[in-house]
């Protein structure tokens, strides 16, 4: 496949130089060719940059790296963002919650026990507690309780390590990014790369956060429009399960926007917190699909949403919400396809060993056979090994 081989190319690159001690092994001639190359990728980049087109112009359907390449890497770290874009993801995803002071940084959760070794500081012991967050009862070490310079002193790590050992070899290896510090990493890669890197970026919590005086889309819009990144044709998807945060967005920039949707049966928290009858249920009907599509272009199921599972874990039969969802003209980013047996519906599942891969190609076809526009994936080069047969031109 064209994006995975020039990733791996670029990564094998990478590894030859770190083990030939980086430029001093070039000779004159050739450092002169890769800079005459990378100042060509940089113009490449600045007309695209100018001139790009917008979401309707990516592949379909397109591969999201879900927190990165978090099936490699511990998640929401610049090593895992960066993979999955060596890997060939077709935009990548962050989270972003606040600080005590106010700085955006990237974390699935507010609640970082389980994500950073915070428990190993003895000095930060007395800030473990218990809050509310959207309702449930949450335990541990918030984002919203550090200042950045603090949170900065902490060390990611895997997540679900009892899922993904091998991952837990990087532990240490990178901090929490800011998210300011993304959108520079996105831009020096897609100069060095002559593309714009694009990415998918999540408002966790918003009306919990703005009930503390730190709503989120005010910083965040100021940071895309610091970086050009604000405007219609921007290289970037604003989303969040909280429709009026992508209300609000929608107000202040004006970035494609996804309503991301939960379980049939829940309602958004900030449904919960306005005492809006409607729950998931109803926002996937057509008439609460030509509501998102006032202000939104596009939503982010759960798949369960598309082709729901019985009780036995087996895929049933589809949905009207891919057909309905484009009458609207939206486009659908459903989500987390993983490879691992434990995430995979049970036809899929190879062997009795839950953290083993299992039939995960299987799978993404079922799901790219629904005709939807995009998937979050935890394995960015499975899923575009299995997106290549249905991308225009390609056999299937």
């Amino acid at each position: 496949m064209t994006q995975g081989g020039a990733a791996r190319r670029t990564v094998l690159g990478a590894a030859v130089l770190a083990a030939g001690g980086g430029m001093a092994g070039l000779s004159a001639g050739s450092a002169s060719a890769a800079g005459g190359t990378q100042a060509a990728a940089e113009t490449a980049y600045e007309a695209e940059a100018r001139h790009g087109g917008g979401y309707r112009d990516l592949p379909v359907p397109l591969v999201i790296g879900h927190r990165g390449a978090c099936g490699y890497r511990p998640e929401h770290t610049l090593g895992s963002y960066q993979l999955a874009l060596d890997l060939g993801a077709d935009v990548v995803e962050q989270d972003l919650v606040p600080t005590k002071d106010g700085h955006l940084v990237c974390r699935h959760e507010n609640e970082i026990g389980g994500t950073t070794d915070v428990a190993d500081h003895p000095e930060f012991a007395s800030r473990r507690t218990t809050k509310s967050i959207d309702g449930v009862s949450v335990t541990g070490w918030f984002t919203e309780d550090f200042t950045l310079a603090e949170l900065k002193t902490l060390r990611a790590k895997e997540r679900i390590p009892a899922v993904r050992q091998r991952n837990t070899l990087y532990d240490g290896r990178w901090d929490v990014p800011t998210f300011e510090e993304v959108l520079r990493w996105a831009d020096r890669e897609g100069k060095r790369r002559g593309k714009r890197v694009w990415l998918h970026v999540e408002t966790k919590h918003p009306t919990y956060f703005r009930s503390l005086g730190l709503g989120l889309e005010e910083p965040l819009a100021k940071l895309l429009r610091r970086y050009g990144r604000d405007g219609r044709g921007a290289p970037l998807f604003l989303q969040s399960f909280e429709p009026s945060s992508i209300q609000r967005l929608s107000r202040l920039v004006s970035a494609p926007r996804v309503v991301l949707l939960s379980a049939a049966g829940t309602r958004p928290w900030d449904f919960e917190q306005a005492k809006d009858p409607r729950t998931v249920s109803d926002l996937v009907k057509p008439e609460g699909l030509k509501w998102i599509a006032g202000f939104a272009q596009g939503i982010g199921p759960t798949m369960d949403l598309i082709l729901p599972r019985d009780a036995a874990g087996r895929l049933g039969a589809p949905t009207t919400l891919v057909k309905d969802a484009h009458a609207q003209g939206l486009v659908l980013h459903p989500y987390t396809a993983r490879n691992e047996n434990t995430f995979l519906p049970a036809e899929y599942r190879k062997g009795t060993d839950p953290n083993a891969y299992g039939d995960a190609f299987g799978a993404f076809k079922k799901y790219f056979e629904q005709g939807i526009d995009g998937i979050f994936t935890d394995n960015a080069d499975t899923g575009l090994l299995a997106a290549e047969a249905f991308r225009p031109g390609r056999g299937r």
